[in-house]
């Protein structure tokens, strides 16, 4: 609770008097407080977004994560397939899907093959098997430079969602809501925040291109 109790100030207009209402600190505080919590909410699922992004490219390697989005036609209803299946990568070069409905093995095989990933699934009647195929070096120089652009594509994002986040504290400041002081303050916790989730956008791509020269 707060503990400063809010005044209300007399103020004057046109020579008509009226009731002015300055917030409590801790008030202040909240205000500004939520926009950072708010603006780290974004950074966390910017974050969240690239992992996966990553997740899903090819570097030679077997990861569930290349093929658990692939829209499969179940019984007529657009499911991801890791709704439907459990995927295993039980070798570097190898992905097995086992369908929960083992009815519906030909239907997954087809969705893998049409999702247009340069996979070939391989159907025994009771799992699907996945052979990753080895890069060729011209394909790995390829993928370092998608992998380079989806970092700088979270970075942006970063930065954007912090701008925004310095708008809404502007905005507060010009309205009288916080002081100039509170303005400072949050804008430079906002720097902080952004150098902490861009160094983790560098560890994200570092970890996916050594995994793209060790392969």
């Amino acid at each position: 609770m707060c503990a400063d109790k809010p005044k209300d100030e007399r103020a004057a207009l046109n020579g008509t008097l009226f009731l002015q209402y300055n917030p409590p600190l801790c008030e202040v505080f909240s205000m500004a407080e939520e926009v950072r919590q708010e603006m780290l909410a974004h950074m966390k699922r910017t974050i969240e977004v690239l992992k996966t992004s990553l997740g899903k490219i090819q570097t030679g390697r077997a990861n569930p994560a290349m093929v658990e989005d692939v829209v499969v036609d179940y019984y007529g209803a657009p499911t991801p397939l890791k709704q439907l299946a459990t995927l295993v990568a039980p070798d570097p070069d190898l992905l097995v899907v086992q369908p929960y409905d083992k009815t519906q093995m030909a239907v997954v095989e087809k969705a893998i093959l049409a999702a247009g990933l340069g996979l070939n699934p391989a159907n025994d009647g009771k799992v699907i098997r996945i052979k990753i195929p080895k890069l060729s070096e011209e394909r790995r120089e390829e993928l370092a430079r998608v992998i380079k652009a989806r970092g700088e594509e979270g970075k942006v994002a970063l930065r954007n969602v912090r701008r925004e986040a310095n708008e809404k504290l502007e905005r507060m400041k010009d309205d009288g809501k916080i002081s100039e002081d509170d303005y400072r303050r949050g804008r430079e916790k906002n720097d902080e925040s952004i150098q902490e989730h861009s160094k983790q956008v560098d560890e994200l791509i570092e970890g996916k291109n050594k995994q793209l020269r060790t392969i």
